[in-house]
């Protein structure tokens, strides 16, 4: 999986949750979204306990920049996985996480110095200028021979949108869907999906951002579109509001996680991992994905 291209307002997450309220902004928000502050500067002996032992407290970590975590995302970058084009405003469920995992870690807000790379630089082989990337990066064999991953943190389900009065928005198994012409973003897991599980008869429609899926929906030249169920939900909620998901397309063999991802042989995938474990066991990741992520509703499960 890759990032794909919107343009919304969220509301924000920063460090672990603590606080809730509203923001005025809450007409570009998924419905089921709540804002979310702290004092984005403290990291309590707590926090960074866990991540201290065994040679990962700060001091003691291989980073790029010593006591300075360097965190790498796409150029630009979109809600729900961050929002405005700010990775450092801790809005947006992969912004959340990086400064989840920094407390955990040790770092403080300001400690974490974002740098911004391509999908494909990033995860070409060879010395790499962070520590880790966070873009979306769905963790494979292939990509694990020149890089690392952390272990997941996102498992990822694809979604199929369409108009209304689509004749596949009634859909209930891949099957219905052959005859249909389909689309993704080019590069995208959702793109594969469509060429090696539904195979339709039709070559799917290779869109390079969202504005041009757009395009293709609003002209009547693709049937449906294939995203990320999170992409899924701000689509049809912002870019895209004449769309409805039709439903989500059942998983195929191996369920698809997000990693972060390393230069190969990076001794930090360790601490990191662990720092990812201790914000899995203390639900602060549920949090941050019940808030930038999961926006409830009933959406079926298209049959094989």
């Amino acid at each position: 999986m890759r990032r794909t291209a919107f343009t919304a307002v969220l509301l924000g997450i920063a460090f672990v949750a603590a606080a809730c309220g509203d923001d005025d902004d809450d007409a570009a928000t998924p419905a089921s979204s709540t804002q979310t502050t702290v004092d984005a500067g403290a990291t309590t002996a707590a926090a960074s306990t866990g991540a201290d032992a065994g040679g990962c407290a700060v001091d003691q970590l291989a980073l790029k920049t010593p006591g300075t975590l360097t965190v790498a995302t796409g150029e630009p970058v979109f809600p729900p996985w961050m929002v405005d084009d700010d990775p450092t405003n801790q809005q947006g469920f992969e912004s959340a996480l990086v400064y989840a995992l920094a407390g955990q870690m040790g770092f403080t807000a300001d400690q974490v110095v974002w740098v911004r790379t391509g999908f494909d630089e990033a995860i070409a082989p060879g010395p790499k200028d962070f520590d880790f990337n966070v873009q979306q990066y769905s963790i494979s064999p292939d990509r694990d021979e020149v890089v690392d991953f952390s272990d997941g943190y996102y498992t990822v389900e694809q979604a199929l949108i369409a108009a209304a009065d689509a004749d596949i928005a009634s859909a209930a198994s891949l099957a219905e869907l052959k005859d249909a012409q389909l689309g993704a973003a080019v590069g995208t897991t959702s793109l594969e999906y469509i060429d090696t599980v539904i195979q339709p008869d039709s070559d799917a429609l290779v869109f390079d951002d969202n504005a041009a899926a757009k395009s293709s929906f609003d002209a009547g030249q693709v049937d449906g579109i294939v995203f990320d169920l999170p992409t899924a939900y701000f689509i049809t909620a912002v870019e895209i509001p004449e769309a409805s998901i039709v439903g989500v397309l059942p998983r195929v063999g191996d369920a698809e996680e997000l990693g972060l991802l390393f230069e190969d042989g990076n001794p930090l995938v360790a601490c990191v991992n662990e720092a990812l474990a201790a914000i899995k066991a203390d639900g602060s990741l549920d949090a941050i994905e019940e808030l930038w992520l999961s926006q409830g509703g009933d959406i079926p499960t298209l049959t094989e």
